[in-house]
């Protein structure tokens, strides 16, 4: 398939440059701006693991209270408006219509900005109501803190909006790196020297919220210095009385940005809306069982340890299946049902295979991997319950993508909100019976059941199989042999290594598991002709994989 002709045909209309040289220079903003992703999912995982280290399960607990609020910003900045400010960019500069494309840039600018402010004040004048609804009111000065990141996002969604509807993603891509680089570090520095000086844990996570402020105005600084350097939108935004006029054309703009934007954006938000329910009743609700508040505090923070190994799983298996969504999308235009059907196929079984597999791998792994991670095994039983959450969550990214690539935008948003009602009740009614282990069953059974509807609604729409039988059962015999395989693994290594409740023999025998595991698992894949030479090498560096393959089929 030739992704370049895909990307002159999505991108090339309207511009002066030569066909050759705009398709390469697109075809490395998508590249950039696809790896820029990675790496800050990546960073957003992997940072968290030395900050529990740092502040302890407690100190944990009081970041990751208020941490999806950031989340949200985040989402809206990155996702929500400049994907659909991109969009209409486009459309307009390539219509020629100069007046129209002043009215974006004016009526957009002014819509986020409101709808970003009356989040900020929102959250810094209810900051005391929203902590006490999450049954901590010293958690007020983080909301407070946290509320500042809603003043930069008009101007980030503005810029990445305005770059990416021209079709460079080169400074989308650097200021997202920068502001997670920048966050991240915050976080770690503020905290190592806040923790030392003895302070309040609540003042230690204030400070580390703090670094989602700085990062987001280095991502900021960044795309600032880039519109500087073109020097060019000046003239663009130059715009009189009577272009502004077009009240009909706002109320377009408003509507796009609102539904299109928050519809983007919650579908973006599947992991998040789990952590939100958390934050907001699971601590309350292991409070109303009668147990001491650091202790339930202590328990919500062992929860916690989960997230990072869900967010780091959930990226490793949707980043190769999510690489063959541009196709979808390009055969979908072509009109080309035959070959549409075969990447929405590949790109489900890629899901399963590695979703599964990463699933079954830590459930199998986890109690050294915790250790390694996290110094100690508590609540290893829940930690590998939420890690199956690896599973459904890796399929509904990569069904919500394909049925946006289909032009199913607002279906998946709605269906996501559901879960969260549902996961938001079920936490109710199952953490007073088994603690921190019902909300990590909750937390199953709604990523299960959207699953599940958005499963039905991409068949109804492509009204073709999508799952093999075949494919399925090799992938569950793949999970169950390199399942007993690990155990086994472990049990050996157990004997030979010794002091494997400590650390460093903890952390050799989980990265030695992973690797042998890994290796396992796909071995029997490709062996069991889960996926044949040509599928693997359409797939971010499914080449390196072909070694598993008998050597007369790697032609």
């Amino acid at each position: 398939m030739n992704i370049r002709e895909h990307l002159m045909k999505k991108w090339g209309r309207g511009s002066a440059m030569e066909p050759e040289k705009q398709s390469g220079a697109l075809i490395k903003g998508a590249l950039a701006l696809t790896i820029a992703a990675l790496i800050t999912k990546i960073l957003s995982a992997v940072y968290r693991v030395p900050f529990q280290n740092i502040v302890g399960d407690i100190g944990f607990y009081i970041y990751q209270q208020v941490y999806p609020i950031y989340a949200f910003a985040l989402v809206l900045s990155t996702y929500g408006f400049p994907v659909v400010l991109s969009k209409l960019y486009m459309e307009r500069k390539n219509s020629g219509d100069r007046a129209a494309v002043s009215r974006l840039l004016f009526f957009s600018g002014g819509f986020i900005f409101f709808v970003c402010l009356a989040a900020f004040l929102l959250l810094y004048f209810g900051a005391e109501g929203f902590a006490v609804l999450m049954g901590d009111a010293d958690l007020a000065v983080l909301i407070k803190v946290v509320s500042a990141v809603f003043l930069l996002i008009p101007f980030t969604s503005l810029f990445r909006g305005y770059f990416q509807g021209s079709g460079n993603m080169v400074p989308t891509a650097y200021s997202q790196v920068t502001e997670q680089l920048i966050r991240v570090g915050t976080i770690l520095a503020v905290s190592i020297i806040l923790v030392k000086e003895g302070l309040d844990l609540y003042k230690v996570g204030a400070g580390a919220v703090l670094g989602s402020v700085t990062g987001g105005a280095s991502g900021l600084f960044v795309l600032a210095v880039f519109l500087w350097l073109k020097r060019k939108p000046a003239g663009t935004l130059r715009i009189s009385a009577g272009e502004l006029a077009d009240f009909h054309d706002a109320k377009i703009i408003f509507k796009a940005l609102f539904v299109q934007g928050f519809a983007i954006c919650i579908s973006n938000m599947l992991l998040i809306f789990m952590q939100l329910a958390d934050s907001l009743n699971l601590y309350s609700l292991l409070l109303e069982t009668g147990m001491d508040m650091d202790v339930a505090k202590g328990l919500k923070g062992v929860y916690d340890r989960g997230q990072p190994l869900i967010q780091l799983g959930a990226v490793v298996a949707t980043s190769m299946s999510l690489s063959l969504v541009p196709l979808i999308t390009n055969e979908k235009m072509k009109g080309k049902t035959q070959s549409l059907h075969s990447f929405i196929q590949l790109a489900l079984r890629v899901s399963l295979a590695i979703g599964l597999g990463a699933a079954a791998g830590l459930f199998g792994i986890m109690e050294p991997a915790n250790i390694m991670l996290f110094e100690n095994s508590k609540g290893t039983a829940v930690l590998q319950t939420l890690g199956w959450m690896i599973l459904p969550a890796s399929l509904i990214i990569t069904i919500t993508a394909i049925l946006q690539g289909l032009g199913q935008t607002f279906f998946p948003a709605v269906v996501v909100v559901g879960g969260f009602a549902v996961k938001y009740g079920l936490n109710v009614v199952l953490v007073p019976v088994y603690g921190t282990m019902g909300a990590a069953l909750a937390s199953n059974i709604a990523l299960w059941l959207i699953l599940f509807i958005l499963y039905i609604r991409l068949r109804t729409l492509h009204k073709q199989p999508l799952l093999s039988r075949r494919f399925t059962v090799l992938a569950l015999v793949a999970a169950l042999l390199m399942y007993a395989f690990l155990e086994i693994f472990l049990f050996v290594t157990g004997l030979f290594i010794p002091g494997t409740e400590e650390r460093i023999p903890s952390a050799v025998q989980a990265l030695s598991a992973v690797a042998v595991g890994g290796l396992t698992y796909l071995w029997i894949m490709i062996r069991g002709k889960g996926f044949t030479v040509e599928e693997l090498t359409m797939l971010p560096a499914g080449s390196k994989l072909t070694f598993l393959f008998p050597s007369r089929n790697r032609r």
